[in-house]
């Protein structure tokens, strides 16, 4: 054990997970590639969790970022108008497609989280609330209530009456074999169902990751999120659409994950990428929820002008190189090799994905551990997860090249063929 593995364990709570046998400490770091303490060179296709957005060193964002503290000024609080963080609204509220939006700065996706439900609930004066199956939504008291995965619940209090649909669970028994649409009407006459037996009146909304971040990339077949607002429309219910993971361009498809279903939510909640490594979050929804609440509200470091400066200046950059297009050009590189690979190699149940967003299921945790382990060695970095812990999830940087995204496949197609030969040898 290393000296910085121990000093970790004795003042660190134990259920803050490492990475790896061997846990690295990453030192330094350039483009979409890494350094960790021993010299080795890594590249990551994990972006810190899906944050690391456009990789690392960027001189935009850095300058963009010494510009402001030159100027002596690091947090003021929103009692003083911020200009960052006006411009940086207008942006999210343009590029979201929300009618006369509202935008409000926090430090995280589980604050962000948390504000919808707290406009939802008091806009429809009801603490029901709609989730889904094996989605994860953040590490709050509310946010893991709506969160439907037992590995990330500690208990089963929750200040909300939450229902789980249906949605990204193609793998059980009743759904296996149907087509997309068989499976949205399955969806949606189960929607139905539980809003007939399980609800009373007035549920506040319905919040849904386009494609489930912590359930392993698991995700809604495209239109299902469509069918799902024309049920909860009869009934005033709102959608918050969590964004999180899928913003800003990474699925290739579409700039926000749940366009690619057609919808335009009440709500849509986003982080992680947007700062590029700086602490940012937030919501953008319609301006008459936004204004609704009748206390006074703030984040004390919501919105302060480093972050800001970092989040200007890295949509911008996502805005100014086309990195959605990007993402959907690399993107097909790797998902589309893997599935050709897949038809070889018995020990892999599913790849998925969208853009630079893929997963690849395995059989087993076991398998998922040794896959870490090998890339790892071979100098790449990699997530895993899902619901039973047998998914590799993926999500580079979306500056990531044609030549990176070659080399990624190649070394993950390498681990996969040494896992399936190890399966064959047992």
């Amino acid at each position: 054990m290393s000296e910085l593995l121990a000093r970790h364990r004795a003042v660190m709570p134990n259920w803050l997970a490492l990475n790896y046998n061997d846990p690295i400490e990453i030192v330094s770091g350039k483009g979409n590639r890494v350094i960790d303490a021993d010299g080795k060179s890594y590249l990551d296709f994990f972006a810190g969790i899906l944050t690391n957005m456009i990789g690392y060193d960027v001189p935009e964002v850095r300058e963009a970022v010494e510009r402001q503290l030159a100027t002596g000024v690091v947090h003021t609080s929103t009692v003083y108008l911020l200009r960052g963080q006006v411009e940086l609204a207008e942006k999210i509220a343009r590029l979201s497609g929300i009618p006369d939006a509202k935008v409000f700065f926090t430090n995280s996706g589980t604050e962000a989280n948390e504000t919808a439900l707290l406009l939802a609930t008091y806009a429809r004066k009801s603490d029901q609330v709609l989730a889904m199956r094996q989605s994860y939504h953040g590490r709050s008291f509310g946010a893991i209530s709506v969160t439907s995965n037992r590995s990330w619940k500690n208990n089963s209090l929750s200040p909300l009456n939450v229902h789980f649909l249906h949605g990204a669970d193609r793998h059980l028994t009743q759904f296996k074999g149907l087509s997309d649409a068989d499976y949205i009407q399955a969806c949606v006459d189960d929607l139905r169902h539980v809003l007939a037996t399980s609800v009373s009146n007035d549920v506040a909304a319905l919040i849904a990751e386009p494609i489930q971040g912590v359930g392993g990339f698991t995700m809604a077949p495209d239109g299902l999120f469509a069918a799902y607002k024309e049920v909860l429309d009869e009934q005033g219910i709102l959608f918050v659409s969590d964004e999180v993971q899928t913003g800003w361009g990474r699925t290739g498809s579409a700039f926000f994950g749940i366009q690619n279903h057609g919808v335009t939510p009440d709500m849509i909640t986003f982080a992680k990428g947007l700062g590029n490594g700086f602490a940012v979050g937030g919501i953008v929804a319609r301006g008459d929820l936004m204004d609704a609440p009748h206390a006074v509200g703030l984040s004390t470091f919501g919105g302060n002008p480093i972050s800001m400066a970092a989040a200007n200046a890295t949509l911008d950059y996502v805005l100014d190189h086309d990195l959605q297009a990007n993402a959907a050009r690399t993107g097909e590189i790797i998902i589309g090799g893997l599935k050709e690979a897949a038809k070889r190699l018995s020990v892999v149940t599913d790849v998925r994905g969208k853009g630079l967003m893929f997963a690849v299921e395995l059989q087993s945790p076991a398998q998922a551990a040794r896959f870490m382990e090998l890339t790892k060695r071979a100098g790449l970095l990699a997530g895993k997860g899902g619901l039973y812990g047998t998914a590799i999830r993926m999500a580079p940087p979306l500056t990531l090249s044609v030549d990176e995204a070659t080399e990624g496949l190649g070394i993950i197609v390498t681990a996969l063929e040494t896992i399936d030969a190890e399966a064959a040898a047992q």
